[in-house]
C-alpha cells in the first residue's frame, strides 16, 4: 500500500495515484494537481495517472492528468505505465495471463485501448493506440498547411490520434526549435482547445527523430502519442514506410501503421514508490478550490 507509485516512459515521469490505496481523501483538483507534479514543491512529475476506475463493462478505466492541472485524452507513456501498473497489482483479469503474451483492454479519455504484455524482463508493452485521422482546418485536411508564426512561414500537418497533434518538419530537430514553436503553436487560434507539437527529421525511410512539446506539460523528453501522430504525418507525406522507429531524447519506440490503427510499442520503469509526508497532505487537504 502507498499513496503514489512512480514510473517513466523513456522519461516521460508520471506518478500513478491509486484510489483504492491511497492513505486519504485526496481531491485531485487543478491546484493539487499543479502542487504534486511541481519538482519543487511537490513529489515532480509530467503528470498524474489516477486509477484504476471501473468501466460499465468491467474493464479498468484510469484518467491523465497533465502537470498544468488539465486532463489528457491520451498519453502513450501513459497507456504503457498504468498497463505495468496494472499488472504489477494483479489487477488483470487472470485468464489473460493463460496466452503467452497477455493482453487487455484500458479505458481513457480518448477512447478504449487495447495493451500487449511483449516481454516481462523488459517491460515492453504494444499498445493498440486507435484510429488517427487528420484534423481538417479550414475546410482541408491539414496536410503541409502553411501558417505564419514569429514573423514567418512554417508548413503545418496535423492528427488526431484521440489528442491532437501538430507536426513541423524540419532539416534538423532540436529541442531550441521545440522550446520555441512548441508554446506559440500549442496556443495558435487554429487550436481552440491547444495542440500537441512535434518538430521531427526524417532520418531514413524506417527512422525518424522528434523534439516535443506537450499540451499543458511543455518540453518533454518521450511522448508516445507523439511519436504515432509524427509517424502518421511522415508515412503519409511517402518519408517512410509502415514501421518507423522513433527517435526521441529520451530514447526509441516502434510505430506500425496499419489502414485506420495505429500500434506503439515500447519499454515502462517502476522508479520508488511512497506516501506523502503530512507536510505536504496537510496542504493539498486544506487546498479546497
Amino acid at each position: 500500500m502507498a499513496d503514489f507509485y512512480k514510473y517513466h516512459g523513456l522519461g516521460n515521469d508520471y506518478l500513478v495515484i491509486d484510489p483504492r490505496k491511497i492513505s486519504f481523501g485526496l481531491n485531485l483538483h487543478e491546484e493539487n494537481i499543479r502542487l504534486i507534479c511541481h519538482r519543487n514543491y511537490g513529489i515532480g512529475s509530467d503528470g498524474i495517472l489516477y486509477g484504476p476506475i471501473q468501466c460499465k463493462d468491467g474493464e479498468i478505466g484510469f484518467k491523465i492528468f497533465n502537470p498544468d492541472g488539465s486532463e489528457a485524452e491520451k498519453s502513450g507513456n501513459g497507456i504503457r505505465i498504468f498497463a505495468l501498473y496494472v499488472l504489477d497489482q494483479l489487477y488483470v483479469n487472470p485468464e489473460a495471463f493463460e496466452k503467452e503474451s497477455p493482453y487487455f483492454n484500458l479505458h481513457t479519455k480518448g477512447g478504449k485501448v487495447c495493451v500487449q504484455l511483449i516481454d516481462a524482463k523488459t517491460n515492453t508493452i504494444k499498445v493498440d493506440m486507435g484510429k488517427y485521422s487528420f484534423i481538417t482546418l479550414d475546410g482541408l485536411e491539414a496536410i503541409n498547411k502553411e501558417i505564419k508564426i514569429l514573423g514567418q512561414s512554417e508548413m503545418i500537418s496535423c492528427v488526431d490520434i484521440g489528442n491532437p497533434h501538430c507536426v513541423v518538419i524540419k532539416e534538423k530537430a532540436t529541442e531550441e526549435l521545440a522550446r520555441q514553436l512548441g508554446p506559440v503553436l500549442e496556443n495558435h487560434e487554429l487550436f481552440p482547445n491547444r495542440t500537441n507539437v512535434q518538430i521531427m527529421e526524417i532520418l531514413d525511410q524506417s527512422n525518424i527523430k522528434i523534439e516535443i512539446w506537450e499540451r499543458g506539460a511543455g518540453y518533454t523528453l518521450a511522448s508516445g502519442t507523439s511519436s504515432s501522430a509524427s509517424s502518421c504525418v511522415a508515412h503519409k507525406l511517402g518519408f517512410v514506410g509502415r514501421s518507423v522507429t522513433v527517435h526521441m531524447p529520451g530514447g526509441k519506440v516502434n510505430v506500425e501503421i496499419a489502414k485506420e490503427n495505429v500500434y506503439l510499442t515500447g519499454v515502462a520503469t517502476r522508479v520508488f514508490k511512497g506516501d506523502f509526508a503530512k507536510d505536504l497532505k496537510y496542504q493539498l487537504i486544506s487546498n479546497k478550490s
